[in-house]
């Protein structure tokens, strides 16, 4: 059983992290090949992959560390269309 903290943590890292992990995956793949052909796809895969992100943050036992790779994964994804 977690600490209400570290529930709180997971919860959010869950929904949020891993909604902006999620969104920005796309928005790199959008960059990298043909929009179209991702949206359509996006349309299927981001509820699978936002949901195997929501099922690794309550798995792990440590809230703060699902957050940071949930930021570092963000970063990373959103660093190439932003430049």
């Amino acid at each position: 059983m977690s600490a209400p903290g570290q529930r709180v943590l997971k919860i959010t890292a869950a929904f949020i992290g891993g909604y902006l992990v999620t969104l920005s995956f796309h928005q790199l793949l959008m960059q990298l090949f043909d929009a179209k052909t991702i949206a359509v796809t996006a349309f299927f895969s981001t509820y699978l992959l936002w949901c195997a992100l929501m099922i690794l943050s309550f798995l792990s036992k440590n809230g703060w560390k699902v957050w940071l790779w949930y930021i570092l994964l963000t970063l990373l994804f959103a660093l190439p269309v932003f430049l």
